[in-house]
């Protein structure tokens, strides 16, 4: 391989771009939304705008956690890479601590630069747009830095879900209306749930270095079995969720969609609340979760297009 693509891969693997999706999922189902239920016309360019200073963000939440983590990391040796423990690039010495620590922040800053021209795009509208950012700036930032350190805490699952699935959807789906709807935030309801449930199933492998480093969240607080049967409650709520809310108003009938990934998320269940003590063997569990998110997030985006189609 060339330089180039061994200085792309190895940038992807820093910032850990395939968990992009996280941010990705939300900001799709609410642009669709937008599209679906008003007549106003779609702007491709906020849409972009608006996948980018997301992934910026999560990109600049990666790198500052790996280095505000680094003691956790050190330590931690059952870790299932690339799911858990870091990216690593500070524990196989190819980056220094500082190096990790600047490129966050630089992430965090063309994220800010990108949030600050849409506000100025939308102020007619209100400051929607720099709260929702404001917002999602200081909890990636925070998330491990001092001094909240916000995922040493029991609610850094629920932190997550709301930045990562109910923001992100109210966010996209703002820039493109410009104005306040209940749709998108009950529909993002689901994927509050599932990106939380990606975050605690990959916090089982952690738990003894987490326990270790006093990174008190609901897996060491709770600990790997009852983790284990929570992550089942919360997956199976998501789904409960959708079947419920279509009988919301405003919410179509083809939400239902999203109940096709199901069966992937009964799948991870099981491999979960059977291998939760054994971390290799969780693996396909840690692997599956963020798939099973991607996968209802899409539906459920696709049965809002279809709607309005239709």
């Amino acid at each position: 391989m060339n330089k180039v693509g061994n200085w792309a891969k190895f940038w992807v693997a820093t910032i850990r771009a395939p968990f992009f999706i996280a941010v990705i999922t939300p900001a799709i189902l609410g642009s669709a939304i937008a599209w679906s239920t008003t007549a106003q016309p779609f702007h491709w360019g906020y849409f972009f705008l608006v996948l980018l200073g997301a992934i910026l963000i999560n990109s600049g939440t990666n790198l500052v956690n790996d280095y505000f983590d680094r003691a956790t990391d050190d330590i931690n040796v059952e870790y299932v890479a690339p799911f858990t423990g870091g990216s690593r690039v500070i524990q196989q010495e190819l980056l220094t601590p500082s190096q990790v620590l600047s490129v966050g922040i630089l992430c965090f800053t063309a994220a800010a630069a990108i949030g600050g021209y849409l506000v100025w795009a939308t102020w007619a509208s209100g400051p929607m747009v720099l709260i929702l950012g404001a917002i999602g700036v200081f909890s990636g930032y925070f998330y491990t830095a001092p001094p909240f350190k916000l995922g040493y805490r029991w609610p850094a699952e629920a932190i997550v879900g709301l930045n990562c699935g109910i923001l992100v959807t109210l966010g996209a789906y703002w820039v493109q209306v410009q104005q306040f709807s209940w749709v998108p935030v009950i529909a993002s309801i689901p994927l509050a749930l599932l990106i939380a449930a990606v975050l605690w199933v990959n916090e089982i492998p952690d738990y003894v270095a987490d326990k270790s480093a006093s990174k008190n969240h609901i897996v060491v607080l709770v600990g790997k079995k009852w983790a284990a049967r929570s992550y089942l409650v919360v997956v199976s709520a998501a789904y409960l969720y959708i079947a419920l809310m279509v009988t919301g108003v405003d919410i179509p009938l083809l939400a239902l969609l999203g109940l096709l990934a199901f069966p992937l998320a009964l799948r991870a269940m099981r491999i979960t609340i059977k291998n939760y003590a054994d971390s290799k063997a969780l693996a396909p569990a840690n692997a599956m979760t963020p798939m099973i998110y991607l996968a209802t997030g899409l539906l459920m985006a696709s049965g809002f297009i279809i709607d309005k189609i239709v």
